[in-house]
């Protein structure tokens, strides 16, 4: 397993469209995702100890961002071969065991994440409403194990930013995580 951190932000960079399956049996697209204020498109999957560490946080942030206007979307692009944690029946799992109530789609031919540039799960791409970027950053301190219930919430915090003024912090903290699984 390589551990791998993000690039930093490239503020206003478009969002790239999709359509890929879900986990509850729907194509989604890009504008069926966006929220009225902005869009979280995050990278993850169900193997990896980075995302593993933050997942009832991330559904937890997740929900208090659509509040504010921010939908989320989560993809997973890793080659399911080597690892059947990522199979599609094993993400249908994971998001009921716990509750995303985003949707999460399979990116089988890893076109979309090489679209996007990214590197790692967890791997978080906060856009405003125009769809311009304004986050690449963590999701908070936790790395391979979650971190201390008092941290600062850099991805809810920023987004918020985002949802207040459309605009994202200058300052970001890189996430890490596990590389993306690409096919050979």
């Amino acid at each position: 397993m390589v551990s791998l951190e993000t690039p930093v932000c490239e503020f206003d960079k478009a969002a790239v469209d999709f359509l890929l399956p879900g986990v509850d049996g729907k194509e989604w697209s890009l504008a069926d995702c966006a929220g009225e204020k902005g869009l979280l498109v995050m990278f993850i999957c169900n193997h990896c100890p980075y995302v593993k560490a933050i997942r009832e946080r991330l559904v937890r942030d997740t929900n208090a961002l659509k509040e504010r206007g921010i939908n989320t979307v989560a993809i997973m692009s890793n080659d399911p071969t080597e690892y059947e944690e990522d199979s599609f029946k094993n993400m249908q799992k994971i998001a009921k065991d716990f509750s995303f109530s985003f949707p999460y789609l399979l990116d089988e031919t890893q076109q979309v994440a090489k679209a996007y540039g990214a590197v790692c799960t967890p791997d978080f791409f906060g856009y405003n409403a125009d769809l311009k970027l304004q986050y690449r950053g963590r999701f908070d301190a936790s790395r391979k194990e979650t971190a201390a219930e008092d941290v600062r919430r850099d991805l809810l915090e920023s987004m918020s930013e985002v949802a207040e003024t459309g605009k994202g912090p200058a300052e970001q903290v890189p996430s890490m995580g596990c590389s993306i699984k690409w096919k050979e």
